[in-house]
Order: C-alpha cells, then structure tokens, then sequence
C-alpha cells in the first residue's frame, strides 16, 4: 500500500487518517506519529484513538445495507463477503460465547494483525451485539490498544535513542 500522499498532509490529518485504515488503526498510526512526525505524545494517542474509531460507527451502522446491496449486485461482492463474514464469526464466536461483550473489547485492545476496530466491528454486527454497546465496548477497546501501542512505542523509541 503507498502511503507516500500522508507526507504532503499535516502530520496531525496523516496520524488520524492512518489511524483510520484498517491495516494501521492505533498500531501503526501512534509510533509513526511519535517517530516519524515527532508528535506530542498526547496528540499522537488522542488522533490515533479517534481515527482508529470512527470506522467502528461507520461499520456498525452501514455495513448490513451496504454489504446487502453489493451482494444483490455482484457475484465477486457476493464472494467477498461470504469469505468476510465466515472468517470473522470463525475467529470471533468461541471469544463471545465465553466472555460476551468483555471479549469485543478485548478483541479489539489486542493490536496485533486481524484485531482491531475494523474485524470487532464487524463482530459486532454479525453477532447482533445492539449498537449502543457495541460502540461503548469498541471504544473502551480502542482506548486500551492506545495505551498499549504508546507504552510499547515509547519504550522502542526510548530504547533506539539510547543505542
């Protein structure tokens, strides 16, 4: 993916947009924030967490009827989504039937590939989670996985300006 068109942005608008992929979410977005954008680290956490939330309200609200119609119209939507939805029920559902809503924020607090706020979403919706505490248990989440990527962040920086 080229991301080249982030450097002609304020790195404040390139933290939040990068925060808002679904591949970089908080776990790219703060330590490029810190490092390569020398941001605050306040504004580094605050713009990365609410990027990284923004497609959870967007996904939650929009994903049934959208992904509906592009089904209705398009064998290959129709492919993709089938392929989607079964890979996030398949990594999801054993996590909600023992935990329940605890297991959508943890889900999406683990900052590795495959979690986050774009798969918990969409968790959340397969498994008709209501809104409301959806959104309130992706937040929560999203707000962890930005404590957790600055701590490990600061420390790598920390450690790299000591070698």
């Amino acid at each position: 993916m080229d991301l080249h068109f982030l450097n002609n942005l304020p790195p404040q608008l390139s933290t939040f947009l990068l925060a808002m992929l679904p591949i970089g979410e908080t776990r790219a977005a703060i330590p490029i924030a810190l490092e390569s954008f020398k941001l605050p680290v306040w504004q580094a956490f605050s713009l990365a967490v609410i990027g990284s939330y923004i497609p959870a309200i967007l996904i939650i609200y929009f994903i049934g009827p959208v992904s509906q119609w592009l089904r209705q119209h398009s064998k290959v939507m129709d492919k993709f989504f089938h392929w989607l939805f079964e890979r996030t029920r398949k990594k999801f559902e054993g996590k909600y039937k023992v935990w329940g809503k605890v297991a959508l924020m943890l889900f999406v607090a683990i900052p590795l590939p495959v979690t986050g706020v774009w798969t918990g979403s969409l968790a959340a919706w397969l498994f008709a989670i209501d809104k409301k505490s959806s959104l309130i248990y992706i937040g929560l989440g999203t707000f962890l996985s930005g404590v957790i990527v600055t701590i490990v962040s600061l420390g790598i920086i920390n450690i790299f300006n000591t070698i």
